[in-house]
C-alpha cells in the first residue's frame, strides 16, 4: 500500500481535524497532541462527515455532527448509536512536516 502525504503538521491544530480527499479516499486526519489519526471521512450511519465534528482528546474518538454518533480513531468501531458499522482507519506516519497515510 503506497504513501501519500495529505497534510502537513501545522495545518491541524492539536485536538482537531481536517478533511482531506487522496487517492479516491476521503479521509479525516486528527492530531491529539503528538498523536495522529486518520479515519474514513464518512459516518456509517447517514455519511456526513466526521472531520466536521468534535474531537475527544482523551477518549481517542470522534463525533459525527449530525447525529452524535462516536467512533474510535484507533479501530473505527462505533461507539455510540445511531451507527453499528465500523469506518475504515488508516496508519499514519509523520516524517518531518508532512502527514503521511497508507491508502
Amino acid at each position: 500500500m503506497p504513501e501519500i502525504i495529505v497534510c502537513q503538521v501545522g495545518d491541524v491544530a492539536p485536538g482537531s481535524s481536517i478533511r482531506v480527499d487522496t487517492a479516491g479516499h476521503r479521509i479525516a486526519i486528527v492530531r491529539i497532541g503528538n498523536d495522529w489519526y486518520a479515519i474514513a471521512d464518512r459516518c456509517s450511519h447517514a455519511e456526513a462527515s466526521l472531520a466536521d465534528g468534535e474531537v475527544w482528546s482523551d477518549e481517542c474518538e470522534i463525533e459525527c455532527p449530525k447525529h452524535g454518533s462516536a467512533f474510535s480513531l484507533k479501530t473505527g468501531e462505533p461507539l455510540t448509536l445511531p451507527a453499528t458499522q465500523p469506518v475504515p482507519v488508516y496508519t499514519v506516519r509523520v516524517e518531518g512536516d508532512d502527514v503521511m497515510v497508507r491508502v
